[in-house]
């Protein structure tokens, strides 16, 4: 029987070490269960506690570092007790690495362990060893299984398309007239909160979504669509103002497609309401991802033509396009040749050259500019064959996994199916990216249309459809009494005839 009391006649010392895995509500019930079961132990027994370690909200499988168990290891190689008291094995270790350490511990030192489940655990003995690893193989085969069942629901919830919890993602979450109640961990006081059903879009943020989507890929920029949606008041699901990175993230969901996906890797289609086509998402993925994207820009162009608009001065050896500024004295906005070869009113060229782009994209043969739709493209067979891939890669992992195939077959198998599927992806994508030329040809009035633009969009119908050459003008005024000669702008179409 274990002794009571020292040598001396003073009651052992011990150490109590108590610990839970999952502490939802932050109140520390379960440690302070453990920790009550432990005293009673000790006061049966006669002992002193001289100090308790907790680690609470904390599991022992993962392998993070526990600092209260490490706290007691450190104790007890020092001699500060003899005794530790858990409320079972399971507490103190679910790793055989962990329990060897432990078990030299003790056996150097004398120290004897005891819990209020398993009763005592005598590791000076080869009987109390075995059983001691017996006891730590067993919890450590439930932390096992419990991560392959928690692992299997949350596979099952991502194909279901379940919210694991958080914040709303924005373009979903149709309240449904119910409610729950929702405790605060720090308070504890109790609110009603509307149950949303995650599968449903919000039509606004869906809509907001699929605009942003098509704008990208007419050639719009990431920061004027972030500019439009805080301009138009349109928040987070936090209540915050859009950045250019939040925005981002939001566009590049897999979830925006009805793709589910599970650790990183897309699993197949998802049972919630998609609100982009899998083409267009697929596409402005490549868009935002494109190692060659201009991601700083730097300061906010104001004009049509900045950058854009060509010196015409033979041998001028600019360094590069024009520039407007109000440099020079003027008192307004002038386009300028970097090395001031030509000058121009940069509202009456502007004024100029959208002028002359809608009246040929008023004409009847106006659809020639637009750039040929992708043929032969049959977006559901694309979309049927990369599913097929999937599964395919699906059937690799299960066939590796019955010991079927091995690893250098898993990894050649799936390196091509992954090939195939990237190229398939590549002809999704293709197949959505849309003219910048479309949101004005083909209209009713194709003015209107152009000023409904953004300054971006523009630009971009303007960069695709003609390069513009300023050359030096006539002196004085033009016939009609304006001092700007028109004639000295050369228009270079790069699409459809003159």
């Amino acid at each position: 029987m274990t002794p009571t009391r020292s040598d001396a006649g003073a009651p052992l010392r011990a150490l109590v070490y108590v610990r839970i895995s999952q502490d939802r509500t932050g109140a520390h019930l379960g440690v302070d269960r453990q920790r009550e079961d432990c005293q009673a132990l000790a006061e049966r027994n006669g002992w002193e506690i001289v100090d308790t370690y907790v680690d609470n909200d904390l599991s022992a499988y993962s392998g993070k570092p526990r600092k209260g168990y490490r706290q007691l290891l450190a104790d007890l190689d020092a001699g500060r007790a003899t005794v530790v008291i858990a409320w079972h094995t399971d507490r103190l270790h679910r790793s055989p690495t962990e329990l060897e350490e432990y078990i030299d511990i003790s056996d150097r030192r004398g120290v004897s362990t005891h819990t209020c489940q398993a009763g005592i655990i005598d590791l000076s003995t080869p009987s109390g060893r075995m059983t001691a690893r017996i006891l730590g193989a067993v919890a450590r085969h439930e932390s096992e299984h419990k991560a392959e069942r928690v692992a299997r629901a949350r596979l099952q919830a991502a194909k279901a398309g379940k919210w694991s919890g958080g914040l709303r993602p924005f373009g979903w979450g149709m309240p449904t007239g119910e409610t729950r109640t929702v405790k605060d961990a720090e308070t504890g006081a109790e609110t009603e909160a509307p149950v949303l059903d995650m599968d449903q879009a919000v039509p606004d943020e869906a809509r907001c979504v699929l605009d942003s989507v098509d704008a990208l890929l007419g050639g719009a920029s990431l920061r004027s669509r972030v500019k439009h949606l805080n301009d138009k008041g349109v928040l987070t699901t936090a209540g915050n103002a859009w950045t250019h990175q939040s925005w981002r993230d939001v566009l590049l969901r897999p979830r925006n497609a009805g793709i589910a996906v599970y650790r990183g890797e897309e699993i197949g289609a998802g049972n919630w309401q998609a609100i982009v086509p899998e083409e267009k998402w697929r596409a402005v993925v490549a868009l935002l991802t494109d190692p060659g994207r201009r991601t700083t820009p730097g300061g906010q162009v104001r004009w049509l033509g900045s950058l854009l608009y060509r010196c015409g001065v033979p041998g001028c050896g600019c360094p590069g396009p024009m520039v407007c500024s109000m440099s020079g004295g003027a008192s307004r906005p002038s386009y300028r040749c970097r090395l001031g070869h030509v000058s121009r009113r940069a509202d009456k060229l502007d004024e100029h050259v959208t002028d002359v782009i809608l009246e040929r994209m008023s004409r009847p043969d106006a659809a020639e500019l637009l750039l040929p739709a992708a043929e032969n493209v049959d977006v559901a067979a694309l979309q049927a064959e990369a599913g097929q891939i999937q599964q395919r890669l699906g059937d690799l992992s299960g066939l590796f996994g019955a010991g079927q195939i091995d690893a250098a077959q898993l990894a050649s198998g799936s390196e091509v199916a992954k090939r195939q599927l990237d190229g398939v992806r590549r002809q999704l994508a293709d197949a959505a990216v849309r003219d910048p030329l479309a949101v004005v040809v083909g209209t009713p009035d194709p003015r209107a249309a152009w000023k409904g633009l953004g300054l971006e969009e523009q630009r971009e119908i303007l960069a695709a459809l003609v390069t513009v050459t300023v050359r030096k003008g006539r002196p004085g005024r033009m016939p009609g009494g304006a001092y700007t000669d028109l004639d000295s702008v050369d228009f270079d179409w790069k699409r459809g005839r003159r």
